[in-house]
């Protein structure tokens, strides 16, 4: 009898055990699958104050970032990596909500709204992204991927990849690859009309030179000389252009990297 008993009694919990395993192992994810058709490059959330928001300096890890302007045709090559099931459903840099299904991406500085062809180098698949979040902040890695954009390039496996980025367009719209080839520098964004003046000359060759020392100031800021005429003589002004605010230029000002400055309207 209590043989029998045992015997059921280990029947009873090599079932138990078998039943955990199975259960266990049914638990696994499911691949994730997105949405076949057309590429979706999610409800865009833009408007004035949240494009001034999103263009000022911002620092990370002790890093400040200086959001810039593009222009269509700009490229730039660097590493790719994406993000997905952790940040699902969580607010992005600009306050939309993260869709890893729609093609969607980060960048450091682009514009948000900005529309990206991003080609892996390793395969030469292409596809096109909305740039509506800040990232990734890993040393050289230049953007971070949506899922539904990473699976279409051949990155998810992987995990990162080279990749060149292209810029096409603003606001979800796309110029076509001639206007691209042709004129490169007349789509871009539209800059605001304030300006900082950092010099002022009475005669040309000063301001001369402190335009040309000033030539780009942080890879976006250029230098100009503009001409007045005070008491019947020439004025001679260097004004920064490239702010995309008045509050991205007090915010240049504070920085003290030019003592004097100050703010004026194109």
């Amino acid at each position: 009898m209590e043989r029998s008993l045992w015997s059921c009694n280990k029947i009873a919990l090599y079932l138990v055990i078998a039943s955990l395993f199975w259960g266990c192992s049914s638990r696994q994810e499911a691949p994730f699958t997105p949405p076949s058709g057309t590429p979706n490059y999610g409800e865009a959330k833009s408007s004035p104050s949240i494009h001034r928001a999103t263009m000022r300096p911002y620092t990370v890890n002790g890093v400040v970032y200086h959001p810039t302007v593009v222009a269509v045709g700009s490229k730039q090559r660097g590493i790719a990596s994406w993000y997905g099931p952790n940040f699902h459903g969580k607010k992005t840099s600009n306050g939309e909500i993260y869709d890893m299904y729609k093609h969607t991406a980060a960048h450091k500085t682009l514009p948000m709204n900005t529309m990206v062809k991003v080609t892996n180098l390793r395969n030469g698949k292409s596809t096109i992204v909305r740039i509506n979040d800040r990232g990734p902040f890993v040393a050289n890695r230049i953007i971070d991927l949506s899922y539904s954009a990473a699976k279409e390039l051949g990155v998810v496996g992987a995990g990162t990849a080279p990749v060149e980025l292209e810029v096409l367009g603003f606001d979800k719209h796309i110029k076509q690859k001639e206007t691209v080839a042709t004129t490169p520098s007349t789509q871009s964004v539209v800059l605001s009309d304030f300006a900082v003046q950092i010099g002022s000359f009475r005669r040309y060759q000063g301001a001369q030179i402190t335009k040309r020392r000033n030539a780009v100031v942080d890879n976006r800021y250029r230098a100009v000389i503009k001409k007045f005429i005070v008491d019947g003589e020439p004025l001679y002004r260097v004004w920064l252009t490239g702010f995309r605010s008045e509050d991205e230029a007090r915010d240049f000002i504070v920085q003290g990297r030019y003592p004097g400055a100050f703010i004026v309207r194109n």
